[in-house]
């Protein structure tokens, strides 16, 4: 299948971007192992530089632009942690980044942005607007667009999680990833299983951002028509690149409640005693959720970002 990404690809990202991101560990958890009934393991992207994956793709697209296309900078547009991302690499690169983010994003994440010495440039919540309002600044400026998931160069850098997993620990059964626009999840499916076939790779969505899996049971790329989960990251839908490698190698979208999510977050910190935001809890979530799934297996669960809004969180408890 030409999925447009190949292992060789993650493996040519990873070179890459080594010294420019970090290698995140894989951490056991003998307790949830016993309550649940697997062997489970966190693979901590929240410890990740700028606190989510998001680090890797960024870095290896922008490290691929030409000198002619550095001098223009670059766009991107995002909920947060990809505009952190795309916004440090920039700064690593000393060129212009002009980042487009929904005015709910989360403050964490927009405080992240202004840290780095950019300002965001804030627009609706919704996919419309932000792919609107980047494209009039890339048209504006000659910048080159680096999208937070529909993009072959940031596909292949976020497969490099799943890289690491697999040398950590060859035996993996399962990895369970989150799923918003794709890139990870995407990246995740294209490296594990070009490394072995047999792995399963399950993806984790929220109940109130579940696109992914109503794309994959209509057969179409689907819109999501709420932006209110807590999981923020997690609000875009599939992109053309990202859809055909999930439709052909996940093995199943998992959809979970808010509730689930909540729970999830405040589990891995009390027991784990790492800290996720929502939407890097949601793969454990789906652990949580279903345990009869993954009973009797090894399993990795992806925490994507650890920049957590507390205030988000009590809000979730109060409401």
């Amino acid at each position: 299948m030409n999925t447009g990404v190949s292992l060789a690809d993650v493996s040519a990202a990873a070179a890459r971007i080594r010294g420019a991101v970090m290698r995140t560990p894989l951490l056991y958890s003998e307790m949830l192992s016993r309550q649940l009934g697997c062997e489970l393991w966190f693979k901590c992207e929240n410890l990740q530089y700028i606190g989510a994956f998001k680090a890797r793709g960024a870095c290896n697209a922008v490290l691929q632009l030409t000198d002619e296309e550095a001098r223009s900078g670059v766009v991107t547009h995002s909920s947060g942690n990809h505009a952190a991302a795309v916004a440090r690499a920039a700064v690593m690169r000393g060129i212009q980044a002009h980042i487009v983010m929904p005015h709910n994003s989360a403050t964490v994440k927009l405080n992240a942005v202004r840290a780095l010495g950019v300002t965001p440039i804030l627009c609706e919540p919704n996919a419309a607007a932000r792919e609107a309002m980047a494209a009039d600044v890339m048209h504006r400026t000659g910048a080159t667009m680096i999208h937070p998931y529909n993009d072959l160069r940031v596909i292949s850098g976020q497969g490099t999680v799943a890289l690491e997993i697999l040398e950590d620990l060859p035996e993996v059964d399962v990895i369970v990833a989150p799923v918003g626009g794709g890139g990870l999840l995407s990246g995740t499916l294209v490296a594990s299983k070009g490394i072995k076939p047999s792995i399963h790779v399950d993806a984790a969505e929220p109940l109130l951002a579940n696109d992914a899996a109503r794309s994959l049971k209509s057969g179409q790329i689907e819109q999501n028509d709420r932006f209110d989960t807590i999981a923020d990251g997690l609000r875009t839908p599939l992109g053309t690149l990202t859809f055909p490698i999930i439709r052909d190698l996940v093995r199943e979208v998992v959809v979970v409640s808010e509730q689930a999510i909540v729970e999830a977050t405040r589990t891995i910190f009390r027991t784990v005693r790492v800290v996720t935001e929502p939407s890097g809890a949601v793969s454990f979530a789906a652990i949580q959720q279903n345990p009869e799934r993954y009973r009797g297996q090894k399993v990795v669960a992806v925490i994507s970002g650890g920049n957590l809004d507390l205030n988000i969180l009590n809000d979730a408890t109060t409401s």
